[in-house]
């Protein structure tokens, strides 16, 4: 929240303005006893935020994580809501999640446990009320169950009620991909306002989870040269460019990019400092903090995981030069296609991956230009120009429903 102090000042917000963006709209915390394996029952805790919803229904994801707490929940259902206002679709934020480690469950017992969550929440969320998706550790595997469990209370059939589905029940092409690809279209933007060619382009990407290992691939099919990458275990590097397609297949086979041919192992930290155009921090947060960002070498840093920099690091970022695109636009390709499958289940009809694609990058292009010009007349990073738009649309909108004078 300290970047909306910022914004508060810059827009000279009013106490009920700031209450509108500090205080969630609806909180729960369900209690979820789920009977084991073992036949012995035990007690989870499971929560949803909907933060906002004065542009549209709330949309977020589910995480299971063993150390979710509301707090977490309620920072993320904020920036939900500033990603769709962001990218202009018309949803609110929310988020939710179950406090579990799902490694430490039978497949029996997630699924009891999903459904368990459902059972609790169905009153509150609907395709017109409330649409979660996936988010840490939870899939489409997950989200049919939720379906599931939700059709059977209703009694009908409702796939627009979440999102990130098995193609098979209501889906949308391109979602297992989609946020990887909208980074893709925002970078091809900032490139070319920075006057390089991709062929020219010297790309690091620091984690090869889903997200990492997609826009790496990706960013290589276009011609990028993708100089490292490297996983939570170990990294690799070759000046001259690594050929992604095999990197991904070594790491399937050996399960980890040690003994990769023509490149040298770089370790994590090591990785984020080396020279390059484009840095791509795409594991967790917090990997640059005031304590390296004086050692960035890229000119340009792409947010693909949530809040990577950190506020003291951001600062430094700026002083040196560093161009940041913040995960509030870098990111949001999922939440796009989320918005598309939406609109393919309510509609029953259903789109080629090429238009998915194309909508995609429409999306994400108009974004990435919008901010670029608001970032010249605000003469601000583009981290607070986003948060001042984004913020500013929420607010216009309860103020055309009357809640703001």
């Amino acid at each position: 929240y300290n970047m909306l102090d910022k914004v508060a000042k810059t827009l000279k917000l009013k106490k009920a303005e700031i209450d509108i963006l500090t205080i969630p709209k609806r909180s729960f915390i369900f209690s979820l006893p789920v009977i084991m394996d073992d036949s012995t029952t035990k007690i989870f805790t499971g929560y949803r935020i909907q933060f906002n919803n004065a542009r549209g229904p709330t949309k977020g994801g589910i995480r299971f994580h063993p150390e979710l707490d509301l707090e977490d929940v309620k920072t993320l259902a904020f920036l939900m809501t500033l990603k769709c206002a962001v990218v202009n679709v018309p949803f609110g934020g929310a988020k939710g999640g179950i406090v579990v480690d799902p490694s430490k469950l039978s497949e029996g017992e997630l699924e009891r446990l999903s459904k368990a969550y459902i059972r609790e929440s169905y009153r509150f969320i609907g395709p017109e009320t409330d649409i979660p998706a996936p988010d840490v550790n939870t899939n489409p595997k997950v989200m049919a169950w939720m379906l599931d469990e939700y059709e059977k209370i209703v009694g009908r059939h409702a796939p627009g009620v979440i999102t990130g589905k098995p193609i098979e029940l209501g889906g949308s092409y391109v979602r297992d991909i989609s946020t990887s690809l909208g980074g893709t279209f925002v970078l091809k933007e900032i490139v070319k306002e920075f006057g390089m060619k991709p062929e020219g382009t010297k790309v690091v990407v620091q984690g090869f989870g889903n997200v990492g290992m997609n826009i790496a691939r990706l960013l290589y099919e276009q011609k990028y040269k993708v100089i490292a990458v490297s996983d939570s275990k170990s990294g690799i590097c070759n000046e001259n460019g690594l050929d992604i397609k095999q990197v991904i297949e070594h790491k399937k086979n050996k399960k980890s990019m040690k003994g990769f041919e023509n490149a040298k192992e770089i370790t994590n930290k090591e990785i984020l400092e080396l020279k390059c155009d484009v840095l791509i921090p795409a594991a967790l947060e917090h990997q640059i903090t005031k304590e390296n960002a004086g050692r960035i070498k890229a000119k340009i840093i792409l947010e693909m995981a949530n809040h990577p920099v950190t506020p003291d690091a951001d600062v430094i970022l700026e002083k040196n030069g560093v161009f940041v695109i913040p995960d509030i636009l870098a990111n949001s390709g999922g939440v796009v296609v989320s918005y598309f499958e939406w609109v393919q289940n309510n509609m029953n009809y259903y789109w080629k991956e090429e238009e998915v694609v194309s909508k995609l990058e429409e999306y994400m292009t108009k974004a990435t230009k919008g901010l670029e010009s608001s970032c010249k007349s605000f003469r601000c990073n583009m981290r607070d120009t986003l948060y001042i738009i984004a913020i500013d649309k929420i607010l216009q909108a309860e103020r055309l429903r009357g809640f703001l004078r």
